[in-house]
């Protein structure tokens, strides 16, 4: 191992990661498509400049920045943070989920795609990102019961596409030819497992963390349980990103003794998404890209079509007002890291797929980074909740001038 030609490579990578947020600030790109581009770039399929220990340390980075966004997704389905639209933001989200699913799946089976891939392709696509839709609700300054619904349906529509993801991944590997029983024992074992795993780490962490020292958990505690629990998952071969969510939402419900269980895990994730980007990128071949272009656009037409049609039948089943259920849909437009993690574990099982799944995921990733955040900042300032706009005027007012 050349040490210090991957040491320069790391402390490279993290200025570069510094340099994204700023240009991201001046010019409203988002980080994870400029990370992404970067890693292409800088990767085989453009300068190769990355040495070959870095990207050897893929799927260890990707383990553990996933595993990080499943913690803090956990961390948001909190009963307290669903107490208030709490019918909106579960049916909403879970109409948006399997229509997206439904859409996508039986769309590119209908054009002609392998049934195994349409499977995972529908699984992946009910992923959102919750980064980039907080980031445009700080942006906005947007307040009030819209914004409020709309950031909750993000926290639990990753929790409803892992399921689905799981799911339809068990079928997918019914489909290849294993027994029925083979493939049920392992469909229990993935779900039921990672259920497991989440609960044997996140019921200790949740009596323990923050107690070594009053108020918020540590670093190291915080960096503990994530190593913990991705370890545990990974050698029981159960779904790592099922198993950090679990994880985050029991520590979430139950350390009462202090308020932001997952603080230090929000100040070191940057760092790891910043080196798990940038490699997704250097991933990425591009001649694969030219074949599946047809592909991807398809993929982007049909999950879009999915997330507008189901925030809208969603929210006539939840009964929200008018003027939501027109923007529910285009504010969920975003995508990012964990629809890369499905990606990756979709990969892992069927490994002639792995190249085509990353390379039509990191594609459409760049899309819905770039459009999504402009579509979820019309959405707020559409229903008048950017700025604070937001009055003590009723639903029923707007829906009548609307």
């Amino acid at each position: 191992m050349d040490l210090p030609v991957l040491l320069l490579a790391l402390g490279v990578l993290l200025i570069v990661g510094l340099a994204t947020d700023e240009i991201g600030r001046r010019t409203r790109l988002p980080r994870v498509t400029l990370l992404i581009l970067f890693g292409l770039a800088a990767g085989p399929a453009g300068l190769d400049l990355l040495p070959k220990q870095l990207q050897d340390w893929y799927a260890f980075l990707a383990s553990i920045a996933l595993t990080m966004v499943a913690f803090l997704l956990g961390g948001r389905l909190s009963l307290a943070a669903l107490r208030s639209h709490r019918k909106a933001i579960l049916v909403v989200s879970l109409v948006v989920v399997v229509l997206t699913a439904t859409l996508v799946g039986g769309g590119l089976i209908a054009i002609g795609l392998p049934v195994v891939l349409a499977l995972l392709l529908a699984g992946i696509a009910t992923a959102t990102a919750p980064a980039a839709t907080q980031d445009v609700v700080r942006q906005a300054r947007a307040k009030g019961p819209f914004t409020d619904t709309l950031l909750g349906i993000v926290a639990v529509d990753d929790a409803w596409g892992l399921i689905i993801f799981s799911l339809l991944l068990v079928a997918a590997r019914a489909i290849t030819g294993d027994s029925g029983l083979v493939v049920l024992q392992h469909g229990l074992w993935d779900l039921g497992g990672a259920l497991f795993v989440g609960a044997a780490v996140g019921f200790p962490a949740a009596f323990l963390t923050g107690r070594l020292q009053p108020g918020e958990p540590i670093q190291a505690e915080a960096l503990g349980v994530v190593f913990l629990c991705a370890g545990l998952a990974l050698w029981l071969e159960v779904s790592f990103l099922l198993a950090g969510m679990t994880a985050g939402m029991i520590v979430a419900n139950l350390a009462a003794h202090h308020n932001r269980p997952f603080h230090e895990i929000e100040h070191i994730e940057w760092p790891f998404m910043i080196l798990f980007f940038v490699l997704a990128g250097a991933s990425l071949e591009v001649e694969e890209l030219r074949v599946i272009g047809p592909i991807s656009v398809a993929y982007i037409v049909l999950r879009t079509l999915g997330r507008v049609f189901g925030g809208w039948l969603g929210g006539v089943l939840a009964d929200v007002p008018m003027l939501y259920r027109r923007w529910l849909g285009l504010a969920l437009i975003p995508q990012a890291g964990v629809a890369l993690g499905m990606a990756l574990v979709g990969g892992q099982y069927f490994p002639d797929l792995a190249e085509t799944l990353l390379a039509i995921t990191i594609g459409s990733t760049i899309v819905f980074e770039v459009f999504g955040p402009i579509l979820t900042l019309v959405a707020v300032r559409k229903v008048g909740e950017a700025g604070f706009e937001h009055t003590e005027q009723s639903a029923a007012e707007r829906d009548d001038k609307s």
